[in-house]
């Protein structure tokens, strides 16, 4: 929201905010760029500040899904994983998705915990949920690091296709921040919209192929329709870059990145159009 200035009566400058739709003006951004360190850099500290483990949380948390896929996924109902150790399977794709549905669960609840300096001052208040995934980076980071020790136990080494990496991650990025950027802002005005997040990531978890792999859906066009799940082609691109596996995201990337993308311009403005009535109702 960039506000209106105008001239008061008494002389001084009056402040409202604009009418109807309105531009991102993601230059806002950019003036407010120290602002935005200094609030990933809070969130940084205030996740392990007074924990007994620290930083460990952000290895525990994939590495405990791991243990329990791995027993019953992996050892009892014999789920398939191509070819790989399902150990590492399935870690390799808890890795991003720990990143995503974090970083999701956080900032979708970012504006309505930060309420007492939204009604005091401005700032782009595209800052406070932006920040909060900006900082999952750094349990990505460690959880990534867990990762790699892995591969080196079992003898695995990243192929070429590791390059790719890095744009997996960004459509990690993407995904997480587009839906919480819709969230956020109607967490704002419906508060029982937090109540529905641990379910959407629930449900979202088996519908993204963690415990399982994407192989199994065999026909191309099926593929392509489960592609609309922007986390499909992270979890399937992560395996790939790093693992090697024979389930290349092809065509299923394109449309995860589209999805991705389109929830991401439509979070912007839906947070835009909102953004003038945060103070308000916050």
């Amino acid at each position: 929201m960039q506000p209106i200035s105008s001239q008061a009566d008494d002389g001084g400058i009056l402040i409202a905010p604009d009418k109807g739709w309105v531009a991102l003006d993601l230059a806002e951004l950019w003036q407010y760029r120290e602002l935005f360190y200094f609030w990933v850099w809070r969130d940084i500290k205030v996740r392990y500040k007074q924990t007994v483990l620290g930083a460990a949380w952000a290895i525990i948390q994939p590495l405990m899904s791991m243990v329990v896929f791995s027993l019953f996924f992996g050892g009892l109902a014999k789920i398939p994983s191509d070819g790989l150790p399902y150990p590492i399977f399935s870690y390799a794709a808890l890795v991003p998705w720990t990143f995503f549905s974090t970083g999701l669960t956080t900032a979708s609840n970012s504006l309505v915990n930060n309420s007492h300096i939204i009604t005091k001052v401005y700032f782009p208040r595209l800052i406070i949920p932006t920040s909060n995934v900006v900082a999952m980076g750094v349990d990505f980071l460690l959880a990534f690091a867990v990762l790699l020790v892995m591969m080196l136990g079992y003898g695995i080494v990243p192929t070429v296709n590791v390059i790719w990496l890095p744009l997996f991650f960004l459509l990690a990025l993407v995904t997480s921040l587009g839906v919480a950027l819709w969230f956020s802002a109607m967490n704002v005005q419906f508060r029982d919209v937090r109540y529905t997040i641990p379910f959407l990531t629930q449900f979202w978890l088996f519908a993204t192929p963690i415990a399982y792999p994407s192989s199994l859906i065999e026909n191309d066009w099926l593929r392509l329709v489960y592609g609309i799940n922007p986390m499909t082609g992270v979890v399937e691109g992560f395996r790939w870059a790093l693992l090697g596996t024979d389930t290349a995201p092809g065509w299923m990337i394109m449309v995860s990145s589209v999805v991705a993308v389109l929830l991401l311009v439509g979070g912007l403005y839906y947070f835009k159009r909102m953004e003038k009535n945060f103070a308000d109702v916050v």
